[in-house]
């Protein structure tokens, strides 16, 4: 693929801790286009916040530390940068909407003043236009009165309209890239659809790309082109929104589709057996590995059905399967070697 905005090659971030070093990214390769949507799934704790603070290079030094990749952002190697150069991309030319917003947002400040802020350090210096343009944010993101809503407190808001904040933080500079780090989490689902609406709309109005960090494969359904698979630390399959979900290749991938509720139409021969009912879930056996105690070869073989012998031994490579009919994508697997 041609014209990378991201390119982000060999990127590892390990923590050192008291009882050794955890590998929180491990070789990760991801890529996004100008004006794409790129998902990146996994279960908590597989690294998939930690490759977008790495992106900001946000990650708390010490205990963290990017220790080797490289992180292209429109050909430049934002690891090569000074941090005076890194604070202006960051938050003007790549925004992050981070997963909490009653813990992102400051809570002894107005959203006003957190929104107006951001215009503050990168585009206005006069105080009371950078207001007016606070303002403005909250009427892009639905607040009905948003001259007023510029006093409140992040505690006196609701959850989805704290989130409305986040995003308008996040979209103030019309920045080429948006870090969506879970940005529907613990909020009901009518709010989901509109918080999804509205970040759709302002992207396809400034021709950002995003990067949409979830669980929620409903919701990478619905918006993503492509699609990264992460567990452990790696990305274990990477490829079309479409291929994922038709003809998933890894079992970990497998096994996430499968874990997801589905309502079927029951078969009925009379109108008292007619109706819907659930079917059973499969859960992924077994539990998520501990980084600091990671099992030799690849780290899905404990939890995998389909493990053989050199799973146990060696980590496969990110490649594209030889299988005739696996598509056009990427799988960390020996099923396809």
């Amino acid at each position: 693929m041609a014209d990378h905005l991201l390119a982000v090659r060999g990127l590892k971030t390990f923590f050192l801790t008291p009882k050794g070093e955890a590998r929180a990214i491990d070789d990760v390769d991801l890529e996004i286009q100008s004006g794409e949507t790129v998902g990146v799934v996994g279960e908590s704790g597989c690294g998939k916040t930690m490759v977008a603070l790495s992106i900001l290079g946000l990650i708390p030094d010490p205990p963290g530390k990017i220790v080797a990749g490289e992180i292209l952002f429109k050909g430049r190697n934002l690891r090569e940068l000074d941090p005076e150069a890194m604070r202006a991309v960051r938050g003007n030319q790549i925004s992050m909407i981070f997963q909490e917003p009653m813990t992102a947002l400051n809570p002894v400040f107005t959203v006003g003043e957190q929104i107006a802020e951001v215009f503050r350090l990168h585009q206005i210096n006069d105080s009371a236009q950078a207001m007016d343009k606070a303002a403005d944010m909250l009427d892009v993101v639905g607040f009905p009165n948003p001259r007023q809503s510029l006093k409140s407190y992040p505690h006196e808001l609701s959850g989805g309209m704290r989130q409305r904040v986040a995003i308008a933080i996040a979209l103030a500079c019309s920045p080429d890239l948006l870090l969506a780090d879970e940005p529907t989490t613990a909020l009901d689902v009518t709010i989901q659809a509109q918080i999804l609406r509205l970040m759709l709309a302002l992207q396809e109005k400034n021709g950002a790309s995003i990067m949409l960090i979830t669980h929620d494969l409903g919701i990478v359904a619905q918006t993503c082109r492509r699609v990264y698979v992460m567990y452990a630390g790696k990305i274990v399959e990477a490829a079309r929104v479409a291929d994922i979900f038709h003809n998933p290749l890894h079992p970990y991938t497998q096994g996430l589709l499968a874990s997801l509720p589905v309502w079927e139409k029951a078969i009925a021969h009379d109108a008292s057996r007619s109706g819907a009912k659930r079917s059973r879930l499969t859960p992924i056996a077994g539990t998520v590995p501990d980084l600091l105690a990671m099992p030799a070869g690849c780290a899905f073989h404990p939890r995998c059905p389909r493990a053989f012998a050199p799973c146990l031994e060696r980590m496969p490579p990110l490649a594209q399967p030889r299988t005739p009919t696996a598509g056009q994508g990427m799988v960390r697997c020996w099923l396809y070697e």
